[in-house]
């Protein structure tokens, strides 16, 4: 995200001019979810192959493309963008929150010589899948917020916060620092220049670093989320017991089952919402802070 803080006409305190903070927290969104609505069936499938094999049962799918192959054939086409509705209202609040204030903090952070940040400083900064009796045949998002409310209690909304938070911690200092010091590191190297071709690879070894450090961290979430009560009680009773319940039942090595899928979302995500992001930003400087 160095280009976020390129070239402009200078400021008072001798860095670059730059957009105004809710231009900043505005693409951020729009650059989320412009690359939600192309890997919304990668991201079905990654939660279709965790969920997959739960409670030590036979598995439903034996690779990625079994997974997607019995989704089109049982759903058809319209399956595979289940919960796009629930995707973009996700990347319209917490990616405009994360990328919005990571740019500022970035920008705030660069020297006046343009030179950015070190690495700790940036580091700091599934129904379908049931019976088509116990399907909840949510038809929206917003369907969905009202008929859990109704239906399981308004603190049913907020199932799976811990894990999600640790996701969320976990996938942030990954994937923002992971990618703002692989575009340096790429720059530095002489061979790149700040284009797409610079973005895209950053974007790649992001997405990479951000699938291996973060998927245990996933998955407890998703089980989490989607656990069951038996008995009635709680399937798991935080996100610490699911990891422990899948190395136990299902393997160590369980903790990236799905890991295909998740990089080929996350991977594909990544990069479009960085060269969504820097190519918004360079069309605003172009036309607002050029002159």
């Amino acid at each position: 995200m160095a280009a976020t803080a390129s070239a402009g006409a200078g400021g008072m305190d001798g860095k670059p001019r730059t957009s105004p903070k809710s231009i900043k927290f505005l693409f951020g969104g729009l650059a989320g979810m412009g690359a939600t609505v192309f890997v919304q069936p990668l991201d079905l499938v990654k939660n279709r192959m965790q969920l997959s094999g739960e409670g030590a049962k036979t598995r439903e799918y034996k690779t990625s493309f079994h997974a997607l192959t019995s989704i089109l054939k049982a759903e058809g086409l319209r399956g595979i963008y289940t919960g796009l509705s629930a995707g973009l209202l996700r990347q319209a609040t917490y990616t405009t929150t994360r990328l919005g204030i990571y740019t500022v903090l970035f920008e705030r952070l660069t020297g006046a010589d343009g030179t950015p940040p070190g690495f700790l400083l940036k580091a700091l900064t599934a129904d379908g899948r049931l019976p088509a009796d116990q399907r909840r045949g949510y038809k929206n998002v917003f369907n969905a917020l009202i008929r859990i409310t109704r239906e399981e209690g308004v603190l049913t909304l907020w199932r799976g916060c811990i894990p999600t938070m640790a996701r969320a911690v976990v996938v942030n200092a990954a994937q923002l620092a992971s990618y703002s010091q692989s575009k340096q590191f790429l720059l530095d190297s002489g061979y790149f220049s700040d284009n797409i071709l610079c973005h895209f690879c950053a974007s790649m070894i992001s997405g990479l670093v951000t699938t291996a450090a973060s998927m245990p961290v996933d998955i407890a979430k998703t089980r989490i989320q989607n656990m069951r009560m038996i008995d009635g009680k709680p399937e798991y009773k935080n996100g610490l017991d699911v990891l422990f319940k899948v190395v136990r039942y299902e393997g160590f090595f369980s903790l990236w089952k799905g890991f295909t899928p998740y990089y080929a979302r996350l991977g594909p995500h990544t990069v479009l919402t960085f060269i969504f992001l820097e190519q918004m930003n360079k069309a605003y400087r172009r036309l607002f802070l050029s002159g």
